[in-house]
C-alpha cells in the first residue's frame, strides 16, 4: 500500500520592511497584504494576482523570487502591494504560502500531533479555500532555521439524509526536534475538494488541549476544546 508523506513547510521570514517610516502619503503608508493566487509567466515572473476577495491586478514589474520554482504555473502567495491604478498594483514583498489538501488518514506513514497555535481561520469568499494564521514554536539548529512539517488527514466524511456532506479534517504538525526558542506567525492554505463540503470542521492539537473548529460557506461557529 502506497503511503503518502507530509508536506513540508520551511519557516523562513516573510513580510516586508522599511529601514524608515515615512509620513503621509509615502510608499508604504497605502500598502495593503492579501492571501492570492499568482499567476506565473514562462520566465517564472509573477505578473498577475486574484485576491481571495476575487479582485484581480496586473503588476507593474513582475515578482522574481528564488521560491517560484516552475513556469506558467500559479503559486499561493501573501502578497504585499499598493494600488496604483484601475486593475494594477505595485508588488512591495511576495511569500510562498503552504497549501494543503486533504488527504485519507490511512494513507500517512505516520499522524503527528505535536501541538501549536491557531491564531485566526477563514474561508476565502470563493469558498475554495480554508485559511490559518498558525503559531508555531521553532528555533534554530546549527545556524540554520529547521523546517516543521505539516500535513491534513481527512478522517471521514458523513453525509446526512438530505445529502449534504460534512468533512472531518485534521491538522497534523511534526516539531522534528525543533527547540522552541521563540513564536513564528505562519499562515497556511487548506484547497477544499471539488465537490467542496457543506461543513468542515477541523481538528488542531494546541498547548491547551484539542481545538475543534466547524465552518460553513458563511458562518463559523464557535470552538469546542477537548482533551
Amino acid at each position: 500500500m502506497k503511503k503518502v508523506l507530509m508536506a513540508l513547510l520551511v519557516l523562513t521570514a516573510v513580510g516586508c520592511t522599511t529601514d524608515s517610516y515615512e509620513k503621509g502619503e509615502g510608499r508604504y503608508s497605502l500598502m495593503q497584504a492579501d492571501l492570492c493566487e499568482l499567476a506565473v509567466d514562462g520566465q517564472k515572473r509573477g505578473h498577475r494576482f486574484v485576491t481571495d476577495d476575487g479582485d484581480s491586478y496586473l503588476l507593474t514589474v513582475p515578482v522574481t523570487t528564488k521560491w517560484i520554482e516552475t513556469a506558467d504555473t500559479v503559486y499561493r502567495a501573501l502578497l504585499y502591494y499598493n494600488k496604483v491604478d484601475d486593475g494594477k498594483a505595485e508588488a512591495l514583498s511576495a511569500s510562498a504560502v503552504a497549501t494543503l489538501k486533504p488527504v485519507e488518514h490511512w494513507r500517512f506513514k505516520e499522524l503527528p500531533a505535536d501541538p501549536m497555535g491557531l491564531e485566526s481561520a477563514w474561508l476565502s469568499a470563493s469558498g475554495k479555500y480554508l485559511n490559518l494564521g498558525l503559531l508555531i514554536k521553532t528555533g534554530r539548529v546549527d545556524d540554520e532555521e529547521a523546517p516543521h512539517t505539516l500535513g491534513l488527514a481527512q478522517d471521514t466524511v458523513y453525509r446526512r439524509d438530505d445529502g449534504r456532506r460534512t468533512a472531518c479534517y485534521r491538522l497534523l504538525h511534526s516539531q522534528n526536534g525543533i527547540p522552541e526558542h521563540y513564536t513564528s506567525r505562519r499562515y497556511v492554505s487548506i484547497l477544499l475538494p471539488q465537490p467542496r463540503p457543506d461543513t468542515i470542521r477541523l481538528s488542531v492539537q494546541t498547548y491547551d488541549g484539542r481545538l475543534e473548529r466547524t465552518f460553513t460557506p458563511r458562518t463559523l461557529t464557535n470552538d469546542t476544546k477537548t482533551e
